[in-house]
């Protein structure tokens, strides 16, 4: 199977059809933005913010407070903040998804772009990368894959602050 996808990869250079890469994130203080851009530089790839319709404030973002924004959020798996702006990706064959890990899982603004993106997304190849101060990137990519198990995940990596 290996040796077919690289054939179809080289048959396709050859014939100028390149496979596109974009990396879509979420950064609500900068730290997963310079990853992204990082990421996006290396591979080539067109970047792209997941911005929330309604910006998250410091007070929004404040985990310790049961009623914070983030916390009411992300005690509710049915919530979906709204998003900002809509992306084309049509185009891309592989997206790198990047986040926060809140409560040890991506933020639920991520649930909202991947339910915004359905069924686009199916059959793509998608890369989660995550930054987080103290928590790994393993129980996150599990929630991803166990949420939507139609989508086509490689593992996750996770970039320290």
């Amino acid at each position: 199977m290996k040796k077919i996808c690289i054939f179809l990869a080289l048959a396709a250079m050859a014939m100028g059809i390149e496979a596109k890469t974009m990396v879509v994130y979420f950064s609500a203080t900068g730290t997963t933005k310079a990853a992204a851009q990082k990421i996006a530089k290396a591979e080539k790839a067109t970047l792209w913010e997941i911005e929330a319709a309604e910006p998250y404030s410091a007070t929004d973002l404040d985990w310790r407070n049961k009623q914070s924004r983030s916390s009411l959020e992300m005690n509710d798996p049915e919530a979906r903040p709204m998003i900002k702006q809509c992306t084309n990706i049509m185009p891309y064959d592989t997206i790198y998804v990047g986040y926060p890990i809140w409560w040890g899982i991506c933020p639920r603004i991520i649930n909202s772009w991947l339910d915004n993106n359905l069924p686009q997304l199916e059959g793509k190849t998608l890369i989660p990368f995550a930054t987080s101060g103290s928590s790994g990137i393993e129980q996150s990519v599990e929630y991803l894959r166990k949420t939507y198990p139609s989508l086509k995940w490689q593992d996750g990596q996770l970039k320290n602050k």
